[in-house]
């Protein structure tokens, strides 16, 4: 009977503490985005995590939870198109000018530091649509500086979560 206890202990320690895949293949990053004051309706924005052939890989986070808006994103759009996924997940709030978010993004680490590239696309009803309003290498040296965007965008900036 002790035996039969301490083999239940084990096997409940190895199920319950053994580490996810997940989290030990995916790095925790927040990721602040910082508008510039711009007039008009709150931005949409995807960021992507694309190939080092410019190709996408996956969705990162989408800020704007409103579907019918997505075709502004155009050439993510075209991506998620032909794969739809469910990405309630990670859906936040469109931001407006001058505003700022802060969103956690999973990263896997494999990613990093391997030819991949973080794209943010951003679009506003009525303005301009930019398909690279920041692009940046996936490194962590990259992931520990200030990114300057193009567009709607004035910067972003990781942290460790």
């Amino acid at each position: 009977m002790n035996n039969l206890i301490k083999i239940s202990l084990l096997f409940c320690a190895l199920v319950f503490l053994k580490p996810t895949n997940s989290s030990a293949q995916n790095a925790k990053y927040k990721c602040m985005i910082q508008m510039t004051n711009y007039m008009g309706e709150g931005a949409y924005i995807v960021v992507s995590l694309i190939d080092a052939k410019s190709q996408y890989v996956k969705t990162l986070y989408v800020l704007g939870s409103d579907k019918k808006w997505y075709n502004s994103l155009k050439e993510w759009h075209k991506y998620y198109a032909k794969k739809p996924s469910n990405i309630s997940a990670i859906t936040g709030a469109s931001l407006t000018g001058g505003d700022r978010s802060v969103s956690n993004i999973d990263i896997e680490k494999s990613k990093i530091n391997a030819g991949f590239k973080l794209r943010f696309e951003s679009a506003v009803e009525d303005k301009e649509y930019f398909v690279k309003d920041l692009e940046i290498p996936l490194t962590t040296e990259t992931l520990s500086a200030k990114s300057e965007g193009t567009g709607f965008i004035r910067y972003v900036r990781f942290s460790p979560n």
